[in-house]
């Protein structure tokens, strides 16, 4: 009975500290692999990058702003902060000053979108988000509005968002079906709405062999306002612009 119940305690153990070692490993595997963040904040990129490479983690550099405060090409902010843990191959970002704002925020107004382009990356500025905006009576393609504007100080970033005009869409509509309806009173309709009546093709039965001899010697018939119109084209329903020219077939 006691080397049964020897046994038992001895099991009992021996689970006891596989269990204990099993949680051990795991913590280990999981925290194993963690370092802290060290302070990037006031080096430069190849500093930083030494500061990390003993640590296996990266340095990205995302943003780049003015700053009166922070000398230039020192590192101004960073994520994760300092002591965070992370794992092995994590990438701290992070943002580098510029140093004061040392250049002219050029006046782009007017220009044409390209040549805004090339005048702001001449300066060593960078072109930001560019909208574009259909404005009546407005050139396409023509710098409307820009942020920062012309000659303006304390900007945060070397950036410059844009205001272009695009070239107006002509105005669509969807073609209406003028099947048996007379040709005279469609062709007016058609020259108020701003189209054009193309060509007006008079449609012929097949006619039998009486009436080809006599088709033969008779001129072809033409049109009049009177005519029933039998096909169009665009077809009834289709997507047409402003000034589209429509043909017609008759009866």
């Amino acid at each position: 009975m006691k080397s049964f119940f020897r046994f038992v305690v001895t099991g009992v153990v021996l689970l006891l500290v596989a269990m204990v070692s099993a949680l051990m490993a795991m913590r280990f595997a999981i925290h194993g692999g963690e370092v802290i963040v060290p302070r990037l904040v006031g080096l430069s990129p190849v500093e930083a990058e030494r500061a990390v490479s003993g640590l296996g983690l990266n340095v990205a550099i995302e943003r780049q702003y003015y700053s009166p405060d922070v000398p230039e090409g020192k590192i101004m902010t960073q994520v994760p902060a300092v002591g965070t843990r992370v794992r092995h191959g994590w990438q701290v970002r992070v943002a580098q000053s510029l140093g004061p704002q040392r250049v002219t925020i050029p006046d782009v107004l007017s220009q044409s979108g390209r040549a805004a382009d090339l005048n702001i990356r001449r300066r060593g500025l960078d072109v930001g988000s560019v909208a574009y905006l259909q404005l009546p009576g407005s050139a396409s393609d023509q710098v409307l509005a820009q942020s920062p504007p012309p000659n303006a100080n304390g900007v945060p970033v070397p950036r410059i968002s844009l205001l272009v005009s695009a070239a107006a869409q002509p105005q669509a509509f969807v073609m209406p079906s003028f099947l048996g309806q007379p040709l005279g009173s469609v062709n007016l309709a058609l020259l108020d709405a701003g189209f054009r009546v193309g060509n007006v093709t008079v449609a012929v039965s097949p006619p039998d062999s009486t009436a080809a001899s006599l088709a033969a010697s008779s001129p072809p018939p033409q049109p009049t306002p009177a005519s029933i119109i039998v096909s169009q084209s665009p077809g009834p329903g289709e997507r047409v612009n402003a000034g589209a020219t429509v043909n017609f077939a008759v009866r």
